[in-house]
Parts: C-alpha cells; structure tokens; sequence
C-alpha cells in the first residue's frame, strides 16, 4: 500500500513538472522580427521618424529571410539617414575593371541562367553612375562626380513596400531635398535588403528631381555602393559571402 501511494505521489510529481515546462514555453514572449528585382506593385508608405533608434535582436535566420525579400508588412519600420552614414564609394568602377569577374563567375556557376558576359552587361546597367562617391554625416548628402562634392540637407520622406515579379518583396527608404541646391538630386531612396534601423553595410540608391513616384519605377539602374576604405577584392569577397 505505501509503495503504491508512493509511486501515485511521484507520477503526480513528475507530470506537474512536464506540464510546468509545456506553460513555460506557451507563455515565453518572442522577440520582434524583422534584390534587384523588378517591383510590381507598392503596398505602403510611412512618414514618422519616432522610436527609430531602439536596438533590434534579429535572430540570424529572421535576417537571412529579410535580406531574401520575405517579410510582413508590419514588420517594418521608419529608419533615418545615419542608418547610411559614412564614406562611400562606386562598386561600378571595379565591374568595368574586372575586379568583380569572380562574383559573376560564381553567379554563373550557382544560377546556370546566363553566361560571364551576359552577366557583366547585366551589371554595367545597373551599376552605372558618374557619382564615384557619396559621403553620408548627420542630415548632409554630399556627391562627388569627377572629384568635384556637391552637398544637401535631406529629410525622411517615407518608405515603400514593393512586391517583385519573384514574388519577393523589398523596402525603399525615401528622402527630399530640403531647399533648393543646384548640382544635388531633389529626391534620392535606398535600399539595402533591410527593413529595420540598422547600420548598413552597402546599398542600392536610386536618385534624380523626378518625383518618387517615378524614381520607384526604376528597374534596371541601381547604384550600388560599399565602404570607401574596402579595396575592389574586398568588396567582391562581400559579395561573394551573401
């Protein structure tokens, strides 16, 4: 009798642990989460800069699926322009080089859909610029063309949600021009597969007077730009790790 009671007490005992830790994961909170393709359709716009500058602990996976292009609408969020600060530079020199032979080889060995040239003519479109440099510090955008820098305020506009042919999706931050200064684009957007404040690491920019509107129609042409302190093969081993 007294073994029996015992052995009732401890299964009672054990399974009050299980159910104990089963609770403990229903009620754990989780952790807010979080490419050149042609867009299709734009499904949000948002102007307000508050509570940009809190942390964010994206988990590496989440960030892996961001920088794919899938993502739900309210998991983004407003970003100001220190997310881009920084001197930059031109990756478009070093594709007409032949620096950046390496990461086209590779795309064409990993995709099997166009050859080392097809590639390259790909890229000489849309990395074309006469803007060898941008340098990024506070509100101030200053662009260099034939070493010559012209500088701008700008002020957050918005972001746009755009959904591509792929089915994927990503994010343009929107700025304006503050003022009229002649040599400087009245509207410029980013963007850099993130959708979150987050210091970037490269980005695609999209510039020009023409309203935003027409500038989110741009498909082929997207400037992309890395650290100015990175060599050319740097920056091709950037590429070639994503």
């Amino acid at each position: 009798m007294k073994k029996e009671l015992i052995k009732s007490i401890l299964v009672f005992f054990l399974l009050g642990i299980v159910l104990t830790g089963c609770q403990e994961k229903v009620d754990t909170p989780v952790e807010n989460a979080s490419s050149d393709s042609e867009p299709t359709s734009s499904d949000s716009n948002s102007g307000s800069t508050e509570d940009t500058n809190h942390n964010h602990n994206h988990d590496d996976e989440k960030q892996k699926e961001v920088y794919s292009g899938i993502f739900e609408d309210d998991e983004v969020e407003d970003r100001e322009l220190s997310d881009w600060e920084g001197d930059w530079q031109s990756v478009y020199p070093y594709l007409l080089d032949g620096t950046l032979d390496e990461v086209l080889q590779k795309k064409v060995e990993t995709n099997k859909d166009k050859t080392l040239e097809e590639y390259k003519e790909y890229y000489k479109v849309g990395y074309e610029t006469d803007i060898e440099r941008i340098v990024i510090k506070d509100d101030t955008m200053t662009f260099y063309k034939n070493g010559e820098g012209k500088a701008g305020e700008y002020k957050y506009h918005g972001y746009e949600i755009l959904t591509y042919e792929s089915g994927n999706r990503g994010v343009r931050y929107l700025f304006d021009l503050v003022g009229e200064v002649d040599g400087v684009p009245k509207h410029v957007q980013f963007s850099d597969h993130s959708i979150y404040p987050t210091k970037a690491e490269h980005y695609h920019i999209y510039f020009g007077d023409v309203d935003h509107s027409i500038l989110l129609n741009e498909l082929d042409n997207w400037p992309t730009y890395y650290f100015s302190n990175l060599s050319g093969e740097e920056i091709a081993e950037e590429m070639n790790a994503h």
